[in-house]
């Protein structure tokens, strides 16, 4: 379980201290405030396990974020600046007095070490979905992606992997065959996958992914997600807008199936700019539910964080700012 990351100068933060929820984690604020970052550098260090990950943070870190250098993370200013990253957790066995442990980096424009590693292993799965969808481009992906210099983040590769993992064999829980099933009618179908190619099976045949609207895509890649157990308790996903391409009717979906994956014990970090979507979370969540929002703003040219438990708490939310200016323009125009 992600608990805290702190940055120093790393990328848009010139310090930031957050800690997280153990349940569903809600980031929102305008372009540009930092919230793919945070989930960024928060995936990178479920990906960099113990000794079995032949790669660094630092390594980790260029192959998520994709720059030039891994000293263009380091915050912009005037003279020479240097950047850190501590991003803590503390394991999956709901004892809340057990200690924190961290995983480190400081990065410079000259040089970059890894402060530590994980000192025991993560063995559950952190599964990163961007805004883009992915499963209509699977066939042959990886193994190009492998073979040649792609300018791709390597959260496509990696959901890529996820995706193709095969179902789990033997009798679903009851929770999962719950889940399933509401993706299923939304979808109308369910997900099958041949030769690295996804498909929508229904009674009125089987449909490519490439042919399925992008919406439908997002829902199928949860489904394949839940049958392949990457999202089980202990898990971790993180998900870039994940109302992008979603017709609004289908919202209301998407929370009930994201609140169920938290109650069964998978920690979700979100990005959003979309009203429905909070005020979804907000109907849907039961007082059991640990749910927290973040919002992030400018203030004074430095990014500032604020967590609170409902959205109306937060002194600085810009997609209810955004909603309130908007029907304010709607009443003077009639």
């Amino acid at each position: 379980m992600l608990t805290r990351i702190k940055f120093d100068n790393f990328t848009a933060f010139k310090t930031a201290d957050i800690r997280f929820s153990p349940g569903i984690n809600i980031l929102i604020g305008e372009n540009g405030t930092g919230k793919t970052h945070i989930m960024k550098a928060l995936y990178t260090a479920c990906c960099v396990i113990d000794d079995k990950e032949s790669r660094t943070f630092e390594q980790k870190l260029m192959a998520v974020f994709r720059p030039n250098s891994l000293g263009r993370l380091v915050h912009r200013a005037p003279g020479r600046n240097v950047g850190r990253v501590d991003i803590y957790r503390r394991s999956n066995n709901d004892d809340p007095s057990q200690a924190e442990r961290s995983i480190s980096c400081t990065i410079s424009s000259k040089s970059n070490t890894t402060r530590r590693r994980w000192n025991e292993d993560l063995r559950n799965p952190a599964t990163y979905i961007p805004v883009k969808d992915m499963l209509a481009n699977a066939p042959g992906f990886r193994s190009l992606y492998n073979r040649k210099e792609l300018d791709y983040e390597e959260v496509y590769a990696d959901i890529i992997d996820r995706a193709l993992i095969p179902p789990t064999k033997g009798k679903p829980t009851a929770e999962r065959r719950r889940l399933t099933g509401l993706l299923s009618k939304a979808i109308s179908g369910r997900v099958i996958e041949k030769n690295e190619t996804f498909y929508l099976k229904n009674g009125s045949g089987e449909l490519e992914f490439p042919l399925l609207a992008e919406g439908f895509r997002k829902l199928g890649l949860l489904y394949v997600l839940i049958t392949n157990d990457s999202l089980t308790k202990g898990s971790v996903l993180f998900w870039d807008e994940p109302e992008a391409n979603l017709n609004p009717k289908l919202s209301g979906e998407l929370v009930e199936i994201l609140i169920e994956l938290q109650r069964l014990g998978v920690q979700i970090f979100i990005a959003t700019h979309d009203y429905m979507l909070l005020k979804e979370f907000e109907m849907k969540a039961s007082d059991n539910d640990d749910i927290m929002y973040h919002s992030l703003c400018i203030s004074d040219g430095c990014i500032v964080h604020e967590a609170a438990a409902t959205p109306d708490s937060l002194q600085c939310n810009p997609i209810r700012q955004a909603f309130e200016d908007l029907l304010d323009r709607q009443l003077s125009n009639f």
